[in-house]
């Protein structure tokens, strides 16, 4: 059986040859461009599942799909803002299955058939899916969404300075903070070697004001949050750099001078203590260039948060196919089918290979545990608890534009300790984002 993979500049699309394209239609309007999907029908044979996705990996699992079984077949359509695409336009051929970030809002239920029936004698455990992130995908007890996929947030450092940092898998804020602080040097009133400054990475400051309880959540369009948490965070972020870097300037000057490579390369030179890093975007490079490099999990008491855009599955409420779409997600959410995956990806060596499963650690406990180290040993022994992972709260579906152009903006203006310009509410910042993009 031959495969079809069809790519454009936001949609991509898998296929067998068992199914022939038998027309093209519009499928949605994601740039000023119109993009195109393909419908698929067959002659004579049962319609394959339809997979709404913005993992670009889904592609080669679904071929793969097609392969190794020949009970149903799967197409995929790639949505470059899958959360916003739902529900589908009236000309659009509605999916059976999601597999995507931010699918946990307000409209989970209107979008969302429960996907109880999965977990019966002869589907899934539930026990084998990290339980908080199973908890996220349930409403009023129903389970609509199934974990897929996540990432952490870490503090990436050399193996030569292991006794600066400790011998802990998961870290704090204060120990990140102090242990930079002894690591800084200087020369001639400048600093020649900076442990670590936040202004560096203003995704680090977001992190701290979650771990600390900001609480972002949907409200309407937008969102809520604790804006007495947020002071509190801003104020412990200024006086770490202005107590231990001499101040925004100082971190930005040095930025300026020495952060020309990637981070990592500066943390394996000693020119840096600490590197902020998402686990994917770490375990996206090549274990050549980081093999002195390790790492420590983000932490607050013990807990850690889980990036925002967690993968999730669900079935479509307008699915007419959905024996054959809980089977697939029986299929795909097992030991086995997930570790011929990640052994496929190896194998073929694909230049769209990715870390893990969708970009990212599986929701099953035991691939994580059992087959990642066996393809990144750095793994072994450093998985947190289960009891220790936190899930995001409900965000809205465009929570990616909003925390771009509202939160992180804020954020870095008000964490400036030189600064002298009155900082912009949250609130008008909000304001003039739905100004410029609702």
């Amino acid at each position: 059986m031959t495969n079809a993979i069809i790519r454009t500049n936001n949609v991509t699309i898998a296929a067998t040859a068992a199914f022939p394209f038998s027309y093209i239609k519009s499928c949605t309007t994601l740039t000023p461009f119109s993009i195109f999907s393909l419908t698929f029908f067959s002659c004579g044979k049962e319609t394959p599942l339809v997979i709404w996705t913005d993992c670009p990996e889904m592609v080669s699992y679904i071929e793969f799909y097609n392969i190794a079984q020949n009970k149903s077949k799967a197409v995929v359509v790639y949505k470059e803002k899958l959360a916003s695409s739902l529900p589908p336009a009236k000309d659009d051929r509605n999916p059976d299955i999601v597999i995507g970030s931010f699918l946990r809002n307000s409209r989970v239920k209107k979008n969302f058939a429960s996907l109880n029936r999965v977990f019966n004698r002869r589907g899934i455990n539930p026990s084998s899916i990290y339980e908080p992130l199973l908890e996220y995908g349930k409403v009023n007890g129903r389970q609509y969404l199934i974990p897929v996929s996540f990432n952490l947030p870490a503090m990436l450092f050399s193996s030569r300075n292991h006794e600066l940092v400790g011998d802990d898998v998961l870290i704090e804020a204060d120990r990140v903070r102090d242990s930079a602080a002894l690591f800084n040097q200087k020369d001639s009133d400048l600093f020649t070697k900076m442990g670590f400054a936040p202004s560096w990475n203003i995704n680090f400051a977001y992190l701290l004001t979650k771990m600390n309880g900001a609480d972002f959540d949907e409200k309407g369009n937008a969102f809520s949050w604790n804006q007495e948490v947020l002071d509190k965070t801003v104020a412990y972020l200024k006086d770490w750099t202005a107590g231990k870097n001499e101040g925004t300037s100082s971190e930005q000057d040095f930025s300026f001078k020495y952060l020309y490579a990637p981070a990592y390369k500066l943390v394996d030179s000693d020119r840096c203590l600490f590197d902020y890093s998402r686990s994917d975007d770490f375990f996206n490079i090549s274990s050549a260039l980081t093999e002195n490099i390790s790492f420590c999990w983000m932490a607050k008491k013990g807990k850690v948060f889980v990036n925002d855009d967690m993968t999730s599955l669900a079935l479509f409420k307008k699915s007419k196919k959905t024996r054959q779409a809980c089977n697939f997600v029986k299929w795909f959410l097992t030991e086995s089918t997930q570790r011929n995956l990640l052994e496929r990806s190896w194998q073929m060596n694909l230049e769209t290979q990715t870390f893990g499963i969708c970009s990212g650690f599986s929701s099953l406990k035991s691939v994580n545990e059992r087959v990642f180290p066996s393809y990144y040993k750095i793994l072994l022994g450093k998985m947190p608890l289960e009891s220790a992972l936190v899930a995001p709260l409900s965000l809205p579906s465009r929570w990616e534009s909003l925390k771009e152009r509202v939160i992180l903006p804020y954020l870095s203006e008000a964490c400036n300790t030189d600064s002298t310009v009155a900082v912009k509410s949250i609130d008008e910042r909000i304001a003039a984002w739905r100004n410029q993009f609702n």
